[in-house]
């Protein structure tokens, strides 16, 4: 037996089965030429961050736009930095945004598919399966360099300006005897296992990044850790065993990983895989002071998705925000398709930013609006209702108080061919709406400059004797226009602009005092909805108390 062989054993003797095995248990999709089999796939270290969920949408647009496959996988072997609930926070977060997952973690506790378990830490066995083949074929040695002796050798390397790293001469355990190791293990020294490059840097790997282009880099030659002393795998080699088990065709990730492919398509050569299709998604950028600069985890409260859920953004809006980053001709389908789902849109890779797109706000309450403005008043209702269920139990309470009142409300000024586009985002509805509701009623009686208090007070006892709330919007207005004469104002507004001396105003100033006195102020969707949703009673009250203020 050679000693590659003996090493084997020697490292690994609890491993009885061979790549053969678990590429028999994990055969090759059965998928339509150019479907994309995609992924993302997040460690539980905290809360999903925009550029997790960003980089799913890419990803989940490239497999539907293919009729492929998007999966999660749960990359948890730095148990280090796990979170508790770090899972379910990711997995459900992408579930709360619409990002349907075909396989893997479908939710926090549930996974469903044929190529799992989607959890490295639970796929230990496998990792080490091939790499006690790396070790059988010469590919890869035991290491027992310290802690304390990679930092020396680290130390001496940048004292002598040469660069850092295992390689070459520096590292120490590549040419251990086999009895040399056997010893070592025997006296119960720990050690990891390190790949045996054969990479020399001078040499140049070329890839085509499906975003970024053609990327020239050096050839890896750095002897870098596959399994960690307690037999867990490093990222590098865990992703390379998965990616192919799981057949994945496209790799796309974060660009933070590009200086990683040179080791990456090492890898997956070595173990004589085919290589994936990668594409390196540019992160979110933010301007601070003038200068652009990713977003972060600890300045910037978007950088965690739950910041978008409590300030009550609705879903598909940053979906579809999100969407307007991710392609640069998603605008022009949605302009050409008002109605169409987000995932209709045929997306391309090529259409996406090569050094990354701004976050803007601005943008995201337009896009926002625009959507809530299609939205059905029913729907409108439900959607801030579970909003406030969640965050604002004050407005929750009101809101159920009488969810037909509640319907009407938002159903104002909806459904109809030009709808207003007031509210971006849930958390704006208790504003928005407070004058509905006594408990929130806060108004301001400020009249218009050229209305004096007792115009106003004429004109809202007047009112009062002549209010019909069966009325529509044409017989509602009629009657303030009917108003105007006996009060000194026109009744029509060019009227007004022709002898504007002649008058005190026109009637569009006494329909201000009117939504004055019973909304509390200037601007509101359609008044003569307002009073109706409110009720003749509820109106009178508000006109009388009016009075008492102005006067």
């Amino acid at each position: 037996m050679s000693d590659n062989l003996k090493l084997a054993d020697l490292l690994l003797p609890h491993i009885d089965k061979t790549p053969d095995y678990y590429e028999a248990l994990y055969p090759e999709r059965s998928l339509k030429e150019g479907a994309k089999v995609t992924r993302v796939a997040p460690s539980p270290t905290g809360y999903l961050h925009i550029g997790t969920l960003f980089t799913s949408l890419v990803n989940r647009i490239a497999a539907t736009s293919s009729e492929g496959i998007f999966f999660t996988r749960i990359e948890d072997t730095d148990k280090k930095r796990e979170v508790e609930g770090g899972i379910e926070n990711i997995i459900d977060g992408l579930n709360r945004f619409g990002i349907t997952i075909d396989e893997g973690f479908v939710s926090g506790k549930e996974e469903k598919g044929i190529y799992g378990p989607y959890q490295q830490s639970r796929r230990a066995e496998i990792y080490q399966t091939y790499v006690k083949d790396l070790i059988r074929k010469g590919f890869a040695y035991p290491c027992f360099c310290t802690a304390e002796e990679l930092e020396a050798t680290r130390a001496e390397q940048e004292k002598a300006n040469i660069r850092t790293g295992y390689h070459g001469e520096w590292a120490a355990c590549r040419s251990l005897t086999f009895d040399e190791i056997k010893s070592k293990i025997d006296a119960g020294i720990p050690f990891v296992i390190r790949l045996k490059s054969p990479g020399n840097e001078e040499n140049k790997v070329v890839y085509e990044d499906l975003i970024k282009g053609k990327i020239e880099m050096p050839e890896n030659d750095e002897d870098f850790v596959l399994l960690k002393s307690d037999g867990i795998p490093t990222y590098h080699f865990a992703h390379a065993i998965d990616d192919h088990l799981m057949h994945t065709t496209h790799v796309m990730r974060g660009d933070e990983w590009i200086s990683s492919v040179p080791k990456h398509l090492q890898l997956f050569r070595i173990l004589g895989f085919k290589v994936p299709k990668f594409a390196h998604v540019s992160p979110i950028m933010k301007l601070d002071d003038g200068a652009k600069r990713k977003i972060s985890k600890r300045k910037d409260p978007e950088a965690a998705v739950h910041f978008f859920i409590e300030e009550g953004f609705d879903a598909i809006a940053v979906v579809e925000y999100l969407m307007t980053i991710a392609a640069s001709d998603f605008e022009d389908f949605r302009r050409a398709n008002p109605d169409k789902p987000y995932t209709e849109f045929k997306f391309n890779l090529k259409k996406m930013s090569v050094s990354g797109a701004l976050f803007d706000e601005n943008k995201l309450l337009d896009v926002s609006k625009n959507i809530i403005s299609r939205m059905s008043g029913e729907t409108v209702s439900e959607k801030i209702t579970a909003w406030a269920k969640e965050f604002d139990t004050e407005f929750y309470r009101l809101l159920i108080k009488d969810q037909s009142y509640t319907k009407a409300i938002f159903s104002i000024d909806r459904d109809c061919a030009k709808p207003r586009k007031d509210i971006a985002k849930w958390k704006e509805a208790k504003d928005y709406v407070s004058y509905f509701f006594d408990e929130l009623f806060a108004p301001d009686y400020t009249l218009p400059d050229n209305l004096t208090p007792a115009d106003a007070c004429e004109f809202l006892k007047a009112y009062v004797k002549v209010y019909n709330e069966s009325d529509d919007k044409q017989q509602w207005f009629e009657r303030i226009k009917e108003l105007c004469p006996a009060l000194g104002f026109a009744s029509e507004t060019k009227a007004y602009k022709a002898a504007p001396a002649s008058y005190k105003g026109h009637a569009g100033d006494l329909s201000t005092v009117l939504r004055i006195a019973v909304t509390g102020r200037r601007n509101t969707p359609d008044l003569c909805s307002i009073m109706k949703v409110l009720g003749k009673d509820k109106c009178v009250e508000r006109i009388e108390e009016a009075i008492k203020h102005i006067l």
